[in-house]
C-alpha cells in the first residue's frame, strides 16, 4: 500500500517534469509555493535524477525551481496584502497553516524584517508560508521577489544535487550506498509516508485547537 502511494507521487512528479521539461519544474514548484501541499523535497530530487539521466542541466533545474517559487509566492503574497491577517487566519487551514504557524512567521518577520524572506526560503515548511506575512506587511514586491529567488535557488540546487547523486549511487553496483539503498528501500518508504502523515495530522490538530478557542 505504502509503495503504491509513493509510486503514484513519483509517477505524477516525474511525468510532469518529463513531459513539461523545465516548465514542468516551474509549474510544480509554483504549486508548492502557492501553499498547496506538494513538497519540494519530492519535486527537486526527481528533477535531479533526470539531471543524472542527462535530460537536464543542474544549474537550469535549480533556476527553474527558483522561478517557480517566485510565481507561486505571488498568490500567497497578494492574499496577505489584500486580505490582511484576518483573511489568512480564516482560510489558512485550507492549506494546513494554523494560527500558530502564522504567529511564528509573523514574529520572525517583525523581528528580523525583510531578510526573513531570504532566510525562510532555506527552511522546510517555513519556506512554503513565508509569503503570507510578507504580504501582510506590504513588503516591497521587487525586494520580495529578489529575496525569494536568492533564497530559493540554493534550496532547489541542493535538493536537485542530492537527487543526482542518489541516482548515481542507486544504479551503480560498485557504490558503497547501492546495497544500503536497496536493502532499506521499504524502510525509507515507510519513514517518508510517516513524516507526511505526521505533518498533516499535526497541522490539522493545531487548526482544530485554534478553532475551539
Amino acid at each position: 500500500m505504502t509503495e503504491k502511494i509513493l509510486a503514484f507521487l513519483v509517477q505524477f512528479v516525474t511525468h510532469v517534469i518529463d513531459s513539461g521539461g523545465y516548465a514542468g519544474i516551474v509549474v510544480l514548484m509554483a504549486i508548492e509555493s502557492a501553499c498547496i501541499p506538494l513538497p519540494s523535497e519530492i519535486i527537486m530530487p526527481f528533477a535531479g535524477y533526470l539531471v543524472y539521466k542527462g535530460s537536464f542541466s543542474l544549474l537550469w533545474v535549480a533556476t527553474a525551481g527558483a522561478i517557480g517559487c517566485n510565481l507561486g509566492s505571488v498568490v500567497a503574497y497578494w492574499i496577505g496584502a489584500k486580505g490582511g491577517r484576518p483573511l489568512v487566519e480564516r482560510y489558512g487551514k485550507w492549506v494546513l497553516m494554523s494560527r500558530h504557524d502564522l504567529d511564528r512567521m509573523t514574529s520572525f518577520f517583525t523581528r528580523y524584517g525583510a531578510i526573513t524572506v531570504l532566510l525562510g526560503r532555506l527552511l522546510p515548511v517555513v519556506r512554503t508560508f513565508i509569503a503570507f506575512p510578507a504580504g501582510i506587511a506590504r513588503m516591497p514586491q521587487l525586494r520580495f521577489h529578489i529575496y525569494t529567488f536568492v533564497g530559493s535557488w540554493p534550496w532547489c540546487f541542493a535538493l536537485a544535487y542530492a537527487g543526482k547523486k542518489l541516482g548515481e549511487s542507486w544504479n551503480d553496483p560498485n557504490s558503497p550506498f547501492h546495497e544500503l539503498f536497496h536493502r532499506f528501500h521499504t524502510v525509507v518508504v515507510v519513514l517518508l509516508l510517516a513524516a507526511v502523515v505526521w505533518f498533516l495530522w499535526s497541522h490539522l490538530k493545531r487548526g482544530r485547537q485554534t478553532d475551539a478557542v
